[in-house]
């Protein structure tokens, strides 16, 4: 492939470090030039690592540009890769001149907040950078933070692709003296001081005085602390006469800027970081190369390789005093540097890696050019109930995307929904308003599969008028030329002898395979006499999903004034109808705790619509209990399940959550559906129709919840339905071509 990337050529720091790595490791197998739109040291170090570099710095910028325009032109790259603001306008100039060539530019930064040290560069440089921007065929954006800002900022979201930073881990700094070196820096060192350290442009936008306020609190309580200041810029002065007024210059080392990083690191116990916005910051995967334990701040992607208190620890921007406990901590605390150092050594070295970086790029040019000159069908349409607020369908969307993401990561993916700027933005695809006909037609016209997406879809219960819109979307995705895939449905119930007709009619003749998540669907399949696509039972798609991890559900636990040390009980309660008998929930709550020690947890599942129920119940509590309003995503929901002694729901999707947290659990169900998902998962004892609900049944089932082989039977609950789940997947990739990875 041959490729050109283009630099400004005054990179430092992350971006200088991607810039070299990434090209150096793609030199090996691809025909590329750097280009440098300014003379010196960013030129030169390319030479020196052995990168094919060109320069193009006149007197005249504006001509530079068009010097390198007419150089693409003639040199008919397969994709051209911008990096930074000066790069990002000559690569908008020569897209003029060549409009056939792939562009592709990476964010490495918040790019509004690039010269918030200078409001004229702001309104200037920035502005013009923020206009250049909209004109790339494609982004990389270097962590899941950036690509969301951009779709917040109304960036198309199938044509930004993330890309986390990569480093050689095989390189190792040269043994030194430690001491002599410090020393030599101007750092008051004597050889058992714990040093922090910290490489950085000096500039607001890496706040460093919110290190300074908590280095000095945090000096107050271990006077052997020690900090270095790796870099330079505008805030120099200013940081300098900080540390004075605080009373810790003496304990703290301005350097200036670091030429070898790998011996600053070498030299440091901790590595720091307190910016206010970072793409994915190399600074911390080159402490975590020297073996460094690590405290950082909120940004870029770093709680994807940092989980607080298990490896590291993180803190929100600007909270200084979170910051101080934490230095506090880790240096008074040589066992755990030296154990957070190792595992995040060991997470790291494997996930970014420059091996992995180079591959993934590599995968991404690949599918630019794909997506650029390829004709013909591409990607997925997924349709539902989404954008509503429901966990339970939210659940079955994010499902549906990381199955397909697991499929092929960068294929195009297309949501209908209700709220298509907030669905973008949580998932990080592409949205089309639900019912907007100009929206979703074009999409089915270029889309490969087509998925009628989990939940009960295909009913008239709750509205023909659904029922009908959800046929229709079969039918003209169809129409249109896409494969179609009813995925992990549940079917009926549908009445009536002309809906059932239509159903009939619109699923045999415009479906290729129906997977549907319990065997009431697959019977209500056969009942209105479809017989022509490919049927068979498989499992809801949130089975795919994975739990949060320990750290998170406890850091949620404690926001919210929950003890993790007390046993609790899950109630999900909904409206429906005229049921207004609350007060069951209460009396067995009571009775729970007074026989088991059990608290009660309300789980809404659609909100607020659910709150409202919870609050009933409440009403009637004479126990102590809490109503979760705003776990923030599903996994999440399914972690707190898992420390729920047993769950008792009307709601269904409550029902799947603590089946896959393997949780016991009770259903009082409302609908058909509830019934068939506790028939199949072998429960039907704990079940009991919503009119027909008492309380003595349901003490009942929670005596029978809390015996230790019922409760182990629920184990394997889960794996049935998981193991069930994996037909979804294996349709998918079959109707898309593509073999599973």
């Amino acid at each position: 492939m041959k490729i050109i990337h283009i630099a400004g050529g005054g990179d430092k720091g992350g971006a200088k470090t991607h810039i070299f790595a990434l090209t150096k490791h793609l030199s090996k197998t691809n025909d590329l030039t750097l280009v440098s739109m300014r003379k010196g040291e960013f030129p030169e170090d390319a030479v020196k690592e052995g990168i094919k570099t060109k320069i193009f710095d006149g007197k005249v910028t504006l001509f530079d540009m068009f010097a390198l325009a007419n150089y693409i032109r003639k040199e008919k790259p397969d994709i051209v890769h911008c990096h930074g603001a000066k790069a990002n306008l000559a690569g908008v100039m020569a897209k003029l001149i060549s409009p056939k060539t792939p562009f592709t530019t990476t964010v490495h930064s918040d790019y509004r907040l690039d010269y918030m040290h200078s409001r004229i560069k702001k309104n200037t440089f920035g502005v013009i950078n923020s206009v250049a921007l909209r004109f790339f065929d494609f982004y990389t954006s270097v962590s899941d933070n950036f690509k969301k800002m951009l779709i917040e900022r109304g960036f198309k979201a199938d044509k930004i692709m993330p890309i986390y930073n990569g480093l050689d881990f095989n390189e190792k700094t040269p043994p030194f003296d430690k001491k002599a070196y410090l020393q030599e820096m101007g750092l008051d060192y004597t050889g058992d001081e714990v040093v922090l350290g910290i490489a950085a442009r000096l500039t607001p936008v890496k706040d460093i005085p919110t290190l300074l306020k908590a280095f000095s609190i945090a000096y107050k309580q271990n006077e052997k602390l020690r900090l270095i200041i790796g870099g330079d810029g505008d805030s120099t002065d200013m940081l300098k006469n900080m540390a004075v007024e605080l009373g810790i210059d003496k304990a703290v080392c301005f350097c200036g800027w670091v030429s070898d990083i790998g011996k600053f690191f070498s030299a440091c116990d901790i590595d720091v970081l307190c910016s206010i916005s970072e793409s994915f910051p190399y600074s911390i995967l080159e402490g975590i190369r020297a073996g460094c334990a690590v405290i950082s701040s909120d940004v870029g992607g770093v709680t994807n390789m940092i989980d607080s208190g298990e490896n590291g620890y993180i803190f929100q921007p600007k909270d200084y005093e979170t910051f101080a406990r934490e230095i506090v901590d880790l240096s008074l605390d040589k066992e755990k540097r030296d154990i957070f150092a190792k595992k995040l050594y060991e997470r790291a070295s494997k996930l970014y890696s420059i091996e992995n970086m180079a591959a993934r790029q590599e995968e991404i040019y690949n599918c630019i050019r794909k997506m650029k000159f390829t004709k013909g069908r591409k990607g997925v349409l997924i349709c539902g109930a989404y954008g509503r607020g429901n966990s339970g369908d939210e659940a079955i969307l994010e499902a549906i995307i990381s199955t397909m993401r697991e499929i092929d990561d960068l294929m195009p993916i297309t949501v209908m929904t209700r709220k298509p700027r907030e669905t973008e933005v949580l998932h990080f695809v592409r949205g089309v308003y639900t019912f907007n006909i100009f929206k979703f037609i074009p999409s089915m016209l270029t889309s490969k599969l087509f998925i009628s997406g989990g939940g009960s879809l295909i009913q008239n219960v709750t509205s023909t008028r659904s029922l009908l819109f959800y046929l229709f979307s079969i039918w003209a995705a169809k129409i249109c030329g896409c494969k179609v895939l009813m995925y992990g449905c549940g079917i009926g119930e549908v009445m009536g002898k002309l809906p059932r007709a239509i159903t009939k009619a619109v699923i045999d003749k415009f479906t290729d395979v129906i997977s549907v998540r319990d065997t009431h669907s697959l019977e209500e399949i056969a009942g209105l006499g479809i017989t022509k696509p490919e049927a068979m039972i498989s499992a809801d798609p949130a089975f795919s999903l994975i739990h949060s991890e320990e750290n998170k559900v406890m850091a949620y636990f404690n926001r919210e004034g929950i003890d993790i040390n007390k046993k609790y009980i899950c109630f999900s309660v909904r409206s429906w109808k005229d049921f207004d008998n609350f007060e069951v929930y209460a009396k067995s709550a009571k009775y729970a705790y007074e026989k088991y020690g059990l608290e009660t947890v309300f789980m809404p599942i659609e909100v607020p619509k659910d709150i409202a129920p919870s609050e009933k119940v409440a009403k009637y509590m004479t126990t102590p209990y809490k109503i979760l309003t705003n776990p923030e995503d599903i996994p999440l929901i399914i972690g707190i399940m898992k420390k729920m002694q047993m769950v008792c729901a009307v709601r269904l999707h409550a029902l799947v959550f603590a089946a896959h947290a393997g949780v016991p659990f009770a259903a009082t169900s409302y609908d058909v559906k509830v019934k068939g998902f506790m028939d199949d998962a072998g429960a039907s004892d704990n079940c009991i129709d919503l009119r027909d609900l008492n309380e003595e049944w349901l003490c009942r089932a929670i005596d029978n919840l809390m015996q230790k082989e019922v409760r182990e039977k629920y184990t394997q609950i889960s794996d049935n339905f998981k193991s069930r789940e994996q037909r979804n997947k294996a349709n998918a990739a079959r109707l898309l071509g593509k073999e599973e990875k």
